[in-house]
């Protein structure tokens, strides 16, 4: 059976914008900024992912948000055509049906066992995993 679902967890790159339609409906429209994992020669490359809803509570949502905030969505991948028939241009955007704020599940420092791992002032730094290289299968 096929599927379309997308799920994107990243930082919203600017202000969502309104956008009034012809037939009365309210476009809103906004790019979510998703990072790829580390590049081969070490630079964190990010991809800029176009989205827009035509649901007036999701819009409200991503407007409450600022720009770089965290934010996951939900939608479905589509493809549109604008333009005259002479020169018509291709669009691949998200079209979002829900989105909401994301808040990393970090714990909380009350509730932190006694880890020597822990830095000297007790910060979450330890916490956060780091970049591993790819280890190919031993032989």
């Amino acid at each position: 059976m096929d599927r379309n679902e997308v799920l994107l967890v990243g930082r919203l790159s600017a202000a969502a914008e309104e956008q009034p339609l012809p037939s009365g409906d309210t476009v809103t429209k906004w790019r979510i900024i998703v990072r790829r994992r580390r590049h081969r020669r070490g630079a964190a490359l990010t991809d800029s992912i176009p989205c827009v809803t035509f649901d007036p509570e999701t819009a409200a949502i991503v407007r409450s948000l600022k720009p770089r905030d965290y934010m996951e969505v939900t939608g479905s991948f589509r493809c549109r055509v604008f333009g005259p028939s002479a020169a018509k241009t291709w669009r691949y955007e998200v079209e979002v049906s829900s989105a909401k704020p994301y808040e990393a599940d970090l714990p909380q420092p009350d509730a932190l066992p006694d880890d020597p791992t822990l830095s000297p002032n007790g910060s979450l730094a330890a916490l956060i995993p780091r970049q591993v290289a790819y280890l190919a299968p031993a032989i």
